[in-house]
């Protein structure tokens, strides 16, 4: 809504001000007058207008004047210049001043109109993406990171230790367990978490492709360059590059990368301009490096130059205390996104989740999470809700006590049903029937054990 927006017009013409005031107030905005540059200053030390629409020629304090001081108390000020001498030395020492735009008296009210809707389109994308910086920030702090696990803790100290220097960071781990989340934490917890955040994927692209990326490219340095194009390494200046799955790339773009990360510059591909960057660089592989560098197949100085400090992400087997808390995140996440109103894990499923290996990680929870609340009916996830290669049997005594010998054609899948099928029955007669002690001594909910006496149509 537009009432949200306040706008200070600044004009020494009345005329002009009741003009504008009226126009704007149609449109919906809240509108300000002041007749000076020196009333524009105190108006907007007090109020903090959204935009400023401001004459450039004015007495006592001129528009230019005006808006130099308000630039050393906000560099962010939007502000709208008017003059009557169309003089292009005047409009572009505005520009380079800040201003948003210009209009030349006698103006057209639609252009106004226009400028006006534009520069306040800017404000509210800025306010936009400063709540969502806010909510960057503080979802990457090392106290909301979710765990349970000593392992974790200790790596978000060394996190903490490490994050405001600019040393080059390496993690490694296997797929899926969190490597890019912990580039973001490194992030967002520097000195540089102001800066840009630029990622890419080394195993993704080809070598060329991969080298245009990173180092960009001159017009005509190849077919379909038909624009200059700055690469990763250029927009990150400032900031943080996050070169993941570096493991992939090539022994050429070896070379080249380790001439960044000792130098700090590069060239276009196509290129001879010298380019330099200030940049951090954190790497992250699921790959052995040292017994690739072993192999000759990555660079040992390479190696060294990224690895002055290696984090480790620990597989989620490795922390199964915090199985259940990242469960509850992501079912809260997207029973959110999918509009259901589900609470919780039966505790069934958490033994479940629990008890599983886990060979994709953290990732894998996260889409096993996702599928059972898309199955779900009710407000609970059961195990049944939990796809089946969670429920393979563990135990050497249950292995041994019902032969699992894959036999005559019949499944593994099939003989943990017919062992399952077997035990409820068994428990069933123990307890003359009653469900409830039945799924007690299984340790199933009740309605676990009623649908699994509907699925196996037990008397």
């Amino acid at each position: 809504m537009n009432s949200n927006y306040t706008i200070l017009v600044v004009d020494d013409e009345d005329s002009v001000l009741k003009l504008l005031s009226a126009v704007l107030k149609r449109e919906g905005y809240q509108v300000l007058c002041a007749e000076s540059g020196g009333e524009a200053l105190e108006k907007f030390n007090s109020v903090q207008p959204d935009l400023i629409i401001m004459d450039i020629r004015m007495s006592n304090m001129d528009g230019i004047t005006a808006l130099k001081e308000m630039r050393k108390t906000s560099r962010s000020i939007t502000v709208i210049l008017m003059t009557a001498y169309a003089a292009v030395e005047t409009a572009v020492e505005a520009i380079k001043l800040g201003a948003f735009d210009y209009i030349i008296k006698p103006f057209d009210i639609e252009e106004v109109k226009l400028i006006v809707s534009r520069a306040i389109q800017l404000k509210k994308m800025t306010r936009k993406i400063n709540v969502l910086n806010r909510q960057l920030l503080e979802s990457y702090r090392l106290d909301k990171i979710l765990t349970n696990s000593s392992k974790m803790q200790e790596l978000c100290k060394t996190i903490a230790k490490i994050a405001q220097s600019n040393v080059s960071v390496l993690i490694t781990g296997e797929s899926g367990t969190g490597k890019e989340l912990l580039a973001n934490v490194v992030h967002y917890n520097s000195k540089r978490k102001n800066g840009p955040f630029i990622k890419i994927n080394c195993g993704a692209l080809s070598e060329g492709l991969l080298e245009s990326e990173l180092f960009g490219h001159e017009k005509g340095a190849f077919t379909g360059a038909i624009v200059q194009r700055s690469g990763r390494f250029e927009q990150a200046n400032q900031g943080t590059i996050f070169l993941d799955e570096i493991g992939e790339i090539s022994p050429n773009l070896q070379v080249k990368l380790l001439r960044v990360l000792q130098e700090r510059e590069f060239e276009r591909v196509g290129g001879n301009e010298t380019i330099k960057t200030d940049i951090r660089v954190i790497a992250a592989t699921n790959r052995n490096l040292e017994e690739m560098v072993s192999l000759g197949k990555f660079r040992q100085d390479l190696y060294y130059r990224l690895n002055v400090v290696c984090l480790e992400a620990p597989s989620l087997r490795e922390r199964r205390e915090d199985i259940e808390l990242l469960a509850d995140y992501f079912l809260q996440k997207y029973a959110e996104e999918n509009n259901k109103d589900i609470i919780g894990f039966d505790q069934d499923a958490v033994k479940l989740l629990e008890s599983y290996d886990w060979p994709g990680n953290v990732r894998e929870l996260s889409n096993v999470v996702e599928r059972a609340v898309i199955m779900s009916t009710g407000s609970i996830i059961f195990s049944e809700d939990l796809p089946d290669n969670l429920k393979v049997v563990k135990g050497n005594d249950l292995v041994s006590s019902f032969d699992l010998e894959i036999a005559n054609g019949q499944t593994l899948k099939a003989k943990i049903k017919q062992m399952e099928c077997m035990l409820i029955k068994e428990a069933l007669q123990r307890n003359q029937g009653n469900r409830v002690k039945t799924a007690q001594e299984l340790g199933m909910s009740r309605r676990s054990i009623l649908y699994k006496i509907q699925e196996y149509e037990i008397d």
